[in-house]
């Protein structure tokens, strides 16, 4: 048992479903996108300060180059902008809860355009995955929930699943944290443009925004993704997704104990069976995945 990479990927499930309640703290004080997009800047430049003071250096093959754009653009300025945008619509919780999805998606996707083989076990996953999401879904939606953002939050879902496939190549040939605050700036500059574009720059400072865009930006933000790629680097994309199936558990108890969102019973039976649907999912396709360590 890799007692390390257990803590790594628990590290990461935690700090990765803690942003969205710090997002939903965040979007009520300020614009989203600009927010996000100064977020992604401080990130990038403590990011890549700290690589530089390490010896790492910013010249990349052009496989590392391509997933740095890719995963920045599809991770930081689609998943996690078209979140910050939904929600000030839906709640922290909810939000969670579709993001989860995305290790589903990734073996949909694989399996449609890769050609990747799904094991039974998978197959039943996915149709569990559908099965408790739409559970949730018809809970929430008869309480009033916003369509709209339950469809920025599943497009997000999309899209991060897009970032997750290019893990592999953006984890491998070292220059990790080089890698983590240059897709950064990707966000950054993309989140800016768009904010420009849209939104009326009004913040009102508080101590709860100020605590939010400080922990989102290094925790979530910076740490949580070098976690995730020194996972990935350590035990493989395939093994290392299925710590996701954590991220609806945590989502929605963060968001319970801190901005007490309520949770009901259709909630956590659709939490459950999500949850056992990645698991399923992701343990079909760690029969066939080799085990890589570094």
């Amino acid at each position: 048992m890799d007692i390390r990479a257990i803590a790594m990927g628990l590290g990461f499930a935690y700090m990765r479903s803690s942003a969205f309640t710090s997002a939903r703290m965040i979007v009520a004080d300020a614009p989203p996108l600009a927010a996000l997009s100064l977020r992604f800047l401080l990130s990038g430049l403590i990011g890549v300060g700290i690589a530089r003071a390490l010896g790492q250096s910013w010249r990349l093959t052009p496989g590392q180059w391509r997933s740095v754009v890719i995963f920045g653009l599809c991770q930081n300025a689609l998943y996690l902008g078209l979140n910050f945008v939904a929600m000030q619509r839906v709640e922290a919780s909810l939000a969670a809860i579709i993001a989860s999805t995305m290790p589903l998606l990734v073996a949909l996707l694989g399996w449609l355009f890769l050609g990747q083989r799904i094991r039974p076990i998978g197959i039943a996953g996915l149709v569990a995955g559908v099965a408790g999401v739409a559970i949730i879904m018809g809970s929430r939606l008869s309480g009033g929930v916003s369509l709209s953002g339950v469809i920025l939050c599943g497009i997000g879902a999309l899209s991060l699943a897009v970032a997750t496939l290019t893990v592999r190549g953006a984890s491998s040939g070292g220059n990790v944290l080089m890698i983590v605050g240059l897709q950064m700036f990707v966000g950054a500059a993309v989140l800016a443009v768009a904010s420009l574009a849209t939104e009326t720059i009004v913040v009102r400072w508080t101590p709860r925004l100020v605590f939010a865009f400080v922990y989102t930006t290094l925790v979530p933000g910076l740490l949580a993704t070098w976690v995730w790629f020194r996972l990935v680097a350590r035990i493989g994309a395939v093994r290392a997704a299925t710590y996701h199936f954590l991220n609806p558990f945590f989502g929605v108890l963060v968001a319970s104990a801190l901005l007490s969102e309520r949770v009901g019973p259709a909630d956590l039976i659709g939490v459950a069976i999500v949850a056992a649907g990645i698991l399923a999912v992701q343990l079909s396709k760690a029969r066939e995945a080799p085990v890589r360590t570094g």
